[in-house]
């Protein structure tokens, strides 16, 4: 599998990630090594996870399969930290909630440190100052190698990649900014893709397939084994479903029946191949659907039908992202 640098930094990652969000839940301990073994023969590295996922769950399933199966030197293993499922708080950005948080991960993972740190999202009522402090030192302490955002806007990315480099050799760069994006949602084109790359910050797409959406999987109606069935994530789903969505989702069937291909592989061409983006993390729930989703590797899409599914699926922005002056 290809790789690219992870933004304007040394780290080296495949330009497809194998996300977690499914394990320890709906994909058991025997899915999952399934889907790690067939990511890492495919000469996959990136291995996405965070430590709310299934309450932690994921972490120690990865932490225990790569005991067992992969060296751990084979990967790059990523996860995140700052939500808490708490009912008076969704985010929590402290320095004291975040160290500790990263030795809870480290813990579950049974390794001594994580190739990338993330902060999961952005805390209103902690100083960003303060929770990117916290970044800096899982790097000092030797616990990350590299550190990143995810779910950040684009005056919060600016903020914050903009401070980490005012003090190079004291601050690190953030390598990495974690967001959703796909041909049903392009809202990071915007103003955080812009942001990400003036200051070299590399895009990984979570939901690119516009959660399973883009497969053309509910074209007809929702499968009984899909998410959209499932009672925890039909509201995941959901948003994805209405008139606009399946324009777009006819549109990438249309492509894919002319290349010969399936639609998941046309939808998830375009967004790996798009500007700014190092690697789109896949969250399948199978290793049937993972599979499925590598042999992206080989496609490359023609211009026309790029240029196609960037006019269908293109967001309307106006002032103050266009010139003023054509408005």
């Amino acid at each position: 599998m290809e790789q690219r640098h992870l933004g304007r930094t040394g780290l080296r990652v495949t330009r497809l990630g194998l996300g977690t969000l499914n394990w320890a839940r709906d994909t058991d301990e025997q899915e999952a090594a399934d889907q790690l073994k067939a990511f890492w023969e495919a000469g996959g590295s990136l291995v996405d996870t965070a430590d709310i996922y299934a309450d932690g769950g994921a972490e120690y399933l990865l932490g225990r399969l790569t005991e067992e199966l992969i060296p751990r030197e084979d990967l790059v293993i990523a996860t995140k930290a700052g939500s808490v499922l708490e009912a008076d708080r969704r985010v929590d950005g402290s320095r004291r909630h975040l160290l500790a948080a990263l030795d809870a991960s480290l813990e579950r993972l049974g390794t001594d440190y994580v190739d990338l740190w993330q902060l999961h999202a952005f805390d209103p009522h902690t100083p960003l100052e303060e929770t990117l402090q916290a970044l800096d030192l899982a790097v000092t302490s030797g616990r990350a190698r590299y550190v990143g955002l995810a779910n950040f806007s684009g005056w919060q990315l600016a903020r914050a990649g903009t401070w980490q480099l005012a003090a190079p050799g004291v601050r690190n760069r953030l390598a990495s900014a974690q967001m959703e994006y796909s041909l049903l949602q392009r809202g990071i084109e915007r103003e955080v893709l812009p942001a990400a790359l003036d200051l070299g910050i590399g895009l990984l797409p979570s939901s690119p397939l516009g959660r399973g959406v883009l497969t053309g999987k509910y074209r007809h109606g929702t499968p009984t084994d899909s998410r959209g069935a499932s009672e925890h994530l039909a509201a995941f789903v959901a948003p994805y479903l209405d008139e606009t969505a399946s324009r777009v989702v006819e549109a990438v069937t249309t492509a894919a029946d002319g290349l010969a291909v399936t639609p998941l592989q046309v939808a998830l061409s375009w967004v790996r191949d798009r500007p700014g983006v190092t690697a789109p993390i896949l969250g399948a729930r199978t290793a049937q659907q993972l599979r499925a989703a590598l042999s992206v590797e080989t496609l490359s899409l023609p211009d026309e039908i790029r240029q196609a599914l960037d006019d269908v699926s293109a967001p309307v922005h106006h002032y103050p992202d266009h010139d003023w002056s054509t408005l």
